[in-house]
């Protein structure tokens, strides 16, 4: 990728703070709280008032009582890239090293870095990041897993976390609470290798018979819990998770925060491990559905949403606190695991109508569920089609809270708080999406996306199943008209398809 000049990175440090501030006062009588639960693969079609045939009402209540988004994206059709975009206000394909990150890499987002949770620390906010992570941990030489883990959440703007490092199918499998594992026994190191196996545990390539789960494709290193991971791991008996608890736990570590006494408002990053693999629900959720453990999470995942409403309600906090409910990328099926996804789910439901899915270059990979309530301010039952990145959440805070950022490092995010609060249909001229293999596309608010030629694989090469929509020709698409990508363009305007090349082409180099 073409990148920032030297001479504007110089010229960005003498700006620092003195640029992107709000163009017309926003008054707000108090200081909203905001909750951003950023939920794992969860497509556009999964909930069910996006069409999905998992009933979700505590999610459809979000959308009862506020604004449903039918054209909002995350950034990147991976997690890692959309979680850098989102917290940094900058596209994750501007460097190197920020694709799907393994579960040992070094912190992402280093101290001093633009971010979103430093924009609410400025503004007066506490911070707190509970669960999933997967943007690395520690300096260069990666994480200690058995001392003091930093930098990581606490140097980047939140004052408080509680997370899980990667995912659920990636080792180490424990929580880090602030700095430390929780419940490390130190006669028990904890080593980790993605390279070669360390420790005794047994893997799910050679002793399948241990497993609770079977792997499909990746996933047959070191079992805990039943469940073979990706990558080896040794030591921490004490201190690993069980997959059934994620949900309980997390809940419980964002009433903890919500609950402590304070003047200040508070900003949550609640950030859910489902409806990401491996789909193991708490036994009460077990068999909830007729669809499978993927239904099942999906359920689980709701339940999950209506504890933190009640929470607001109990402690009189949900007049005043804007709820934003979204997911980090599109759909998957198997992405790993034998869990009967497959037999239950297709790809045209779990996508909502779009095509592709996670991964992909098509609608799937990145238009996500996007609701905003705020009972205070907007009101319910309301659809907007405005144009919306998760990229704009750090400009659009800033914003209303009446603070500078850096725009030199926060670069890509832009100011459209009217449209997160459905005072403005149009929204973004433009975004930009990040599929496999850091490929990009351009979608443009009149409808039309442009995907450039590129020589990728047509279907994601590892068994997902999901069709990556690249193609050796250019492509472009209205979406207005064929939203599931089917009718090439192209060749019919080219008029159009050099001024979105042009237009993409500027981005890129900015």
């Amino acid at each position: 990728m073409i990148k920032r000049s030297f001479l504007f990175a110089i010229l960005g440090v003498i700006t620092l703070f003195s640029c992107n501030k709000p163009s017309e006062k926003i008054e707000v009588e108090s200081k909203p709280n905001v909750i951003l639960i950023y939920t794992d693969d969860v497509g556009y079609g999964d909930i069910s008032a996006y069409g999905g045939k998992i009933p979700t009402p505590n999610i459809d209540e979000l959308v009862s009582g506020g604004l449903k988004f039918n054209n909002a994206y995350a950034t990147a059709a991976t997690c890692t890239p959309s979680r850098y975009a989102m917290l940094t206000g900058e596209y994750a394909w501007r460097a190197k090293g920020r694709g799907v990150a393994p579960g040992d890499a070094s912190a992402l987002i280093r101290p001093g870095v633009e971010t979103l949770p430093s924009v609410f620390q400025r503004s007066g906010y506490r911070t707190a990041a509970i669960g999933k992570w997967h943007l690395g941990l520690g300096g260069d030489e990666g994480p200690d897993w058995n001392g003091e883990i930093s930098p990581g959440p606490l140097e980047i703007g939140f004052d408080y976390s509680f997370i899980i490092p990667a995912t659920g199918d990636r080792v180490p499998t424990v929580f880090v609470e602030d700095h430390h594992v929780v419940g490390l026994d130190p006669n028990d190191p904890i080593e980790v290798n993605y390279r070669e196996k360390v420790g005794d545990r047994p893997t799910g390539k050679d002793n399948p018979e241990l497993l609770k789960m079977m792997w499909s494709h990746g996933h047959n290193h070191s079992i805990v819990n039943g469940v073979s991971r990706i990558g080896f791991m040794g030591g921490g008996e004490a201190a690993l998770w069980r997959d059934e608890d994620f949900a309980q736990t997390f809940v419980e570590k964002a009433s903890g925060f919500v609950n402590e006494k304070s003047e200040k408002p508070f900003f949550l990053y609640f950030s859910t491990h489902d409806i990401h693999v491996p789909r193991i629900a708490h036994e009460r959720f077990q068999g909830a559905t007729e669809f499978g453990p993927r239904g099942d999470v999906i359920v689980q995942l709701d339940w999950t949403v209506g504890e933190i409403m009640k929470l607001l309600k109990e402690q009189g906090l949900e007049e005043n606190t804007i709820v934003i409910f979204t997911s980090d990328n599109g759909p998957v099926l198997d992405d790993g695991y034998v869990d009967q996804a497959r037999e239950f789910f297709n790809y045209d439901e779990v996508g909502g109508g779009l095509s592709g899915g996670k991964y992909s270059a098509l609608e799937a990979g990145t238009r996500v569920p996007f609701i905003v309530k705020w009972p205070k301010s907007i009101q319910g039952s309301q659809e907007s089609k405005a144009l919306f990145s998760q990229v704009d959440l750090l400009a659009s805070f800033a914003a209303v809270n009446q603070v500078s950022f850096d725009s030199t490092q926060a670069l890509d995010s832009e100011n459209h708080w009217d449209a997160l609060i459905g005072k403005d249909s149009k929204g973004r001229i433009g975004l930009v999406q990040e599929s496999l293999q850091t490929n990009l596309s351009y979608v443009r608010n009149d409808g039309y996306k442009f995907i450039p030629g590129n020589d990728g694989p047509d279907m994601v090469p590892w068994g997902p199943l999901i069709p990556t929509g690249f193609k050796a020709e250019d492509q472009l698409f209205d979406l207005n008209s064929d939203p599931s990508e089917k009718t090439n363009l192209a060749v019919e305007k080219p008029e159009i398809v050099k001024e979105m090349k042009d237009e993409l082409t500027k981005i890129m180099i900015k």
